[in-house]
């Protein structure tokens, strides 16, 4: 990849006072400020003042890092050196403001970073059947948890046949969220979202396949930037996006697009849990027992709610579920955790059989 050549200032990007402080010891090492725009499997393109350029990662950052989630990804501020070539090395990683992360797929303990440095997350949903009030709390939860704004979207407004209903079924369950109906097909609802974006903030557009992520973008941008398809026969979304992009807006802002993910497995969310199920919680406060499980204990007020249908059944199942989703990761982290510093121990123990001979 070539790099361009066109400027682009670093408050345009998002940079501000807080990431400046942090990277001035990497300034004195010589080293430059980027901001990771996407992220390739064998490397990364960059945005700086210089331009965009190609870049990978240092052999010493790969070594330094504990896992995928220590090393770049989009929406990152790095430190970087240019190389003679025109692309650049990728030395350092600036501490994440926020970051959206998420179990990964591929191990029981391991933390996989899907954005980082995000203002506001949109969380997209589709009115044309892929409405799903359990799976909008779960994305609810880990996006109060990474520390962004949570705005939910909801898009094909035009294929809804109420979408006043539709608009009060979320506003039932994200509290002090906001929510938006839209259709990219038609505009309406669109202008709405962009003063999300002033003051050159990043918004990260997260959602499952085919509710239209990829066509909002192209509105916002004002141009078919990226690939859209049709939602297959069957009502599943199609993989338009592939990779994880932090575009500029022309107006002012940067937009991450995202694959439409599959599985949204919790990381760590006990925060985020609170903010999602805060009546729940609130609710919680005036059981009885302080212990309470909501399950069957006397005194318990978030089931006297349900019994007198203040308060959903399905969303106190969701409560429980999530809950018992991440105290079960919990024990598995602490179970790792345990098993690395033995591990430690070990070869602590083996270096000083060797000094002592």
């Amino acid at each position: 990849m070539i790099a361009s050549s066109t400027e682009i200032e670093l408050e345009r990007l998002g940079w501000n006072a807080e990431f400046a402080a942090a990277f001035e010891a990497h300034a004195e090492a010589g080293l430059l400020p980027g901001r990771v725009a996407v992220q390739h499997r064998g490397g990364y393109r960059l945005y700086s003042e210089s331009g965009e350029l190609a870049a990978e990662a240092s052999g010493r950052l790969h070594h330094d890092a504990a896992g995928p989630q220590d090393l770049p990804v989009a929406g990152d501020w790095v430190g970087f050196a240019p190389t003679d070539d025109g692309r650049a090395v990728v030395h350092a990683v600036l501490p994440r403001r926020t970051k959206f992360s998420r179990k990964a797929a591929s191990s029981p303990t391991e933390e996989q970073v899907v954005a980082a440095n995000v203002d506001t997350v949109f969380l997209v949903t589709g009115l044309d059947g892929d409405l799903s009030l359990r799976r909008l709390e779960r994305y609810l939860t880990l996006a109060w948890e990474s520390g962004a704004e949570p705005v939910v979207v909801l898009t094909k407004s035009d294929l809804c046949d109420d979408v006043e209903v539709a608009l009060a079924e979320v506003e039932g369950i994200a509290y002090g969220v906001p929510v938006h109906a839209s259709s990219a097909v038609s505009g309406t609802g669109v202008e709405e979202l962009r003063r999300h974006f002033a003051g050159d903030r990043t918004v990260a557009l997260l959602g499952s396949s085919g509710v239209g992520k990829s066509t909002l973008v192209n509105r916002l941008l004002g141009e078919e930037l990226l690939d859209t398809q049709e939602v297959r026969a069957d009502g599943r979304g199609r993989h338009t996006t592939t990779r994880r992009e932090l575009l500029l807006l022309p107006g002012g802002g940067l937009v991450l697009d995202t694959p439409g993910m599959r599985e949204l497995q919790l990381w760590s969310a006990d925060e985020g849990v609170g903010e999602t199920f805060a009546d729940v919680e609130e609710l919680a406060g005036e059981c009885r027992f302080a212990d309470c499980r909501h399950e069957q204990e006397p005194g318990c007020a978030v089931l006297a709610a349900v019994d007198g249908g203040s308060l959903e059944l399905s969303r106190l199942r969701s409560y429980r579920k999530l809950g018992r989703e991440l105290r079960a990761l919990e024990l598995k982290q602490d179970q790792r955790a345990r098993s690395e510093e033995h591990r430690k121990r070990r070869v602590f123990a083996r270096s000083q059989r060797k000094s002592a001979w």
